[in-house]
């Protein structure tokens, strides 16, 4: 099957004009085949045309590069997945000693360390960033007990970030560089503001009310790279894709087999997938095996699937606008059309409605980041989300309340009334009692 490039630029363009979608670049991975496309502007400031030439931020699809790197030092001999990490980081301090003596590899690639995921303090712009960030994990929350259950965590990747430096006895943006840049031959993918700078990069847009506004700042901290600050091309990150679907490259056909593997499932089987791997999520589409990413950062968003089985990889990167309805479509006639392949369809409220009691639910749920409040209105059950701490300054809305539909018992979705989409909420309880609200892909406390 031959790629037509035309055709799909000509979808991007349609969609992401229906979804008021600033700029995006489309990539997609067929075999030995390759189509770009481009849409829009980097900045609705500057007008600057977007190209397949566009460097846009990844987000957490960073996370699976540097999962990569750990399966590196796993083949180099270096890092063994299930032995304590003090073993490589003495100097580890952590709220809960016992996780600190415990805390594996494995646990931070798999988002199940329980660490709270979501500190965002930022530790300046020098090379020491995420010695002082791990520093600061000494006082950060455990939102639950170690492997106890599954929850999105940044800091955890952080931490892995350090862990890699101290192997390599360099920086993780160095890591990148040397160990999957370089041999890659890919020469659009950075991990600096500055280095982005060198080539025509997107800027970030908020999206309200139907609006699209230029984002107030441009990047994350630094101390957050290797949860989700690599920036890149669709054309970089599909020959990165290629390595994973080949096994031809700097990671072993063993280490990337791994990585793909089952892990662990998740609490919540529809936000991100059913399971997850070593760095990637894993999800069951038409009864083929897909894995991928998605990356949100500050007012951009991309998207990352891969169809091993068909050689197929499709990454989507944008820079503001409805973009989870412009994924959903474009993802939706690529699949099918080029392996065929029918995408799940997103939960959305039963019709017709069902009634599903929420007095079992309601009450404050809280971790690093944001406050959640469930609670029985005249109106219907609603769930007040309030962002907070350093996370609260970098984006716009600070306080949302979300109106709730009942799916079933200790399962609902919350409407997000600016871009009309549904997000899951599920409520659950470990076997030892604690209660939590899985909201976000993350695991919250009952307070």
């Amino acid at each position: 099957m031959t790629l037509d490039s035309a055709h799909w630029e000509q979808r991007l363009r349609e969609l992401a004009t229906r979804y008021d979608v600033p700029g995006a670049t489309l990539g997609i991975l067929l075999g030995d085949e390759v189509a770009e496309a481009a849409h829009g502007v980097t900045n609705l400031n500057t007008g600057v045309e977007v190209t397949t030439d566009t460097l846009f931020q990844l987000g957490s699809i960073s996370k699976v590069w540097t999962a990569t790197l750990v399966l590196q030092l796993v083949d180099e001999g270096k890092l063994d997945l299930d032995k304590p990490l003090i073993e490589y980081i003495p100097e580890l301090r952590l709220a809960d000693p016992d996780v600190a003596q415990r805390l594996t590899m494995r646990h931070l690639l798999t988002h199940t360390s329980g660490i709270d995921g979501d500190i965002f303090d930022d530790t300046g712009r020098g090379d020491d960033s995420l010695a002082k960030y791990v520093a600061l994990l000494a006082t950060a929350r455990q939102n639950h007990p170690l492997e106890a259950t599954w929850s999105y965590c940044n800091s955890g990747y952080s931490l892995a970030g350090r862990v890699i430096e101290k192997l390599t006895g360099g920086t993780w943006d160095a890591a990148v560089r040397e160990k999957l840049v370089r041999p890659l031959n890919l020469t659009h993918t950075v991990t600096l503001p500055e280095e982005a700078l060198m080539w025509r990069a997107a800027v970030g847009h908020t999206y309200e009310k139907g609006a699209n506004t230029v984002a107030p700042v441009w990047g994350i901290p630094r101390s957050a790279g290797p949860a989700g600050a690599i920036t890149a091309t669709v054309r970089d990150l599909l020959a990165f894709a290629k390595m994973h679907i080949t096994g031809e490259g700097p990671l072993s056909a063993a280490g990337i087999e791994q990585m793909a593997t089952f892990q662990v499932e998740l609490p919540d089987k529809h936000t991100l997938g059913d399971s997850w791997g070593l760095g990637w999520e894993r999800m069951t589409w038409d009864g083929r095996q897909v894995i991928g990413h998605d990356g949100n950062t500050i007012g951009q968003s991309a998207f990352w699937r891969v169809l091993p089985s068909a050689g197929l990889s499709v990454t989507l990167l944008t820079n503001g606008g409805n973009n989870v309805k412009l994924y959903d479509d474009l993802f939706r006639e690529i699949f099918a059309e080029l392996a065929g392949v029918a995408t799940p369809r997103r939960l959305g409220p039963p019709s017709p409605p069902v009634e599903v009691d929420i007095a079992p639910y309601t009450a404050v749920y809280e971790r690093a980041s944001i406050r959640m409040e469930v609670l029985a209105e005249d109106d219907g059950p609603v769930l007040a989300a309030q962002v907070t701490g350093p996370l609260a300054e970098l984006v716009p809305d600070q306080n949302v309340r979300y109106p709730l539909a009942g799916v079933e018992p200790g399962l609902f979705v919350a409407h997000d009334e600016e871009t009309d989409n549904w997000i899951p909420v599920t409520f659950y309880q470990l076997p030892t009692g604690e209660r939590y609200l899985h909201f976000g892909a993350r695991a919250t406390p009952r307070a």
